[in-house]
């Protein structure tokens, strides 16, 4: 436990109502979306960067482990305060201070909403790209954090691709900016790619600034029908090949198809197994032809029924219908959501390979993710008050995760690996590459106190 007179020195920093030490203020902040918990000593909620810096300026000195923490929507357990210490919660500094139409960039708070910019830059006609599924709620720090993706992702990249400077308060409390404000940036090293995708254990951001893109002029939505998963697999490589670049391919198998059709009807057909959702976007007139090379690819592959979209409302009720796959699935047990990427060419491959899991292990594995970059989301439906079955839930997750690894993919492409993978990551990494890692985070946090135990399993010490 935190002494009381580091919590009184913390509130006479901040403030007593921004420094919550209650049970029941502790217990709000000990979890994300995970199923892990642990409770945290304090909770800190700073409105600025001087703030953080103070408050890293005493967990240094006391070396006290420090828990950034955004919405806490993240999937890999990188909220959670497993070694107790300080919750520093960014969800008040949530100022947009900048939105530049002539620079196409935006400078935000760590705690700014991802839907709250993309509504803010639409009045400029302008875009965020990275789009995750819980975008009504993540914050762009955790955006940053986790390196996020979403069902753009293919056509325009992920978080990494749209930051173009940080601000960043290091482990001591000192203040570091990287990158700047411009597109292009060559000098000295890249420190802004290596605090992306970081999860908060090298330090703390503050301040980023992001790239806007201008808003495309049109879009259509493209459904595709398919009696085999493995014909909607291969439909994508032949979209892709006959030259057009989707904004998204979204794949649903026949359990997220039906699912989400028994909370409510959506249009889609129970007894396909799976579905593509393609967009295309650009100008009006190119997307007809866009939408017929995507007709004939699908039908070559396989699809029963090619349909698109005749207006932006039926779009937006198939569209509703991929948002509603997780609280669907909620229906059929609890569910642990897993999320790995493989080569696009391994993904007929990689989808057997978790239904044949499913098999070996008597569990459900409804399968979704956004094919079109080979980033799948199989879900492995359970009881979690069962200990028998969540032995062989735990046995086929990591099956999921060798099998991946084994295809030439990787753990995580948009959750991170937080806790939730932390003990396979040596299998993913080459060994040299891994111990610079763990060199780069004795560099910037010599005392381990920024999110220990997260990414590394050695770090939780």
């Amino acid at each position: 436990m935190i002494e009381a007179r580091i919590i009184e020195e913390l509130k006479a920093t901040l403030g007593a109502g921004r420094v919550l030490d209650t049970l029941v203020d502790r217990v709000t902040y000990a979890y994300d979306a995970t199923w892990g918990e642990a409770l945290p000593d304090v909770v800190v909620l700073p409105l600025s960067t001087a703030e953080v810096s103070a408050t890293l300026h005493i967990a240094q000195r006391e070396r006290i482990p420090v828990v950034p923490r955004g919405a806490a929507s993240g999937l890999s357990g990188g909220a959670i305060p497993i070694r107790g210490g300080i919750c520093l919660c960014l969800a008040r500094m949530n100022r947009i201070l900048e939105i530049n139409p002539d620079e196409l960039i935006a400078v935000v708070q760590p705690g700014v909403i991802n839907m709250d910019l993309q509504r803010a830059a639409a009045r400029y006609g302008l875009f965020f790209p990275p789009d995750p599924a819980s975008w009504d709620m993540a914050t762009l720090g955790g955006n940053v954090a986790e390196n996020a993706g979403g069902p753009r992702c293919l056509k325009y990249g992920v978080t990494k691709d749209y930051v173009l400077g940080l601000e960043v308060v290091l482990a001591d409390g000192s203040v570091m900016r990287t990158g700047g404000r411009t597109i292009k940036n060559a000098t000295g090293y890249d420190l802004t790619a290596l605090f992306v995708g970081s999860e908060g254990t090298l330090g703390v951001v503050t301040e980023i600034v992001l790239k806007l893109l201008p808003k495309p002029a049109a879009r259509r939505t493209v459904l595709a029908v398919f009696d085999r998963i493995g014909d909607a697999c291969a439909a994508v490589n032949r979209v892709i090949t006959s030259g057009v670049l989707p904004l998204t391919t979204e794949l649903m198998d026949g359990d997220c198809i039906r699912a989400v059709q028994s909370q409510r009807d959506y249009g889609l057909p129970a007894d396909a197994d799976a579905v593509l959702l393609i967009d295309v976007e650009g100008w009006p007139e190119a997307l007809e032809r866009e939408v017929a090379l995507v007709r004939v690819a699908c039908e070559t592959a396989g699809a029963r029924e090619v349909r698109c979209a005749r207006d932006e409302a039926e779009a937006e009720e198939l569209w509703a219908a991929r948002r509603a796959i997780s609280p669907a699935l909620a229906a059929l047990g609890d569910k642990l959501g897993e999320d790995i990427a493989v080569p696009r060419s391994r993904i007929p491959e990689m989808v057997e390979r978790i239904r044949a899991i499913g098999r070996t292990y008597g569990l459900r594995t409804p399968i979704f993710g956004h094919i079109g970059d080979g980033n799948l989301h199989p879900y492995l439906i359970c009881d979690r008050t069962d200990a028998e079955m969540m032995a062989r839930v735990r046995r086929a997750a990591e099956e999921i995760f060798l099998a991946a690894i084994e295809l030439g993919g990787t753990l995580s492409g948009e959750h991170g690996i937080g806790l939730a993978k932390r003990d396979y990551v040596g299998r993913a990494l080459d060994p040299v590459a891994r111990e610079q890692m763990l060199r780069l985070k004795r560099l910037f946090d010599p005392h381990n106190i920024l999110n220990p135990g997260k990414i590394f399993a050695e770090t939780e010490r």
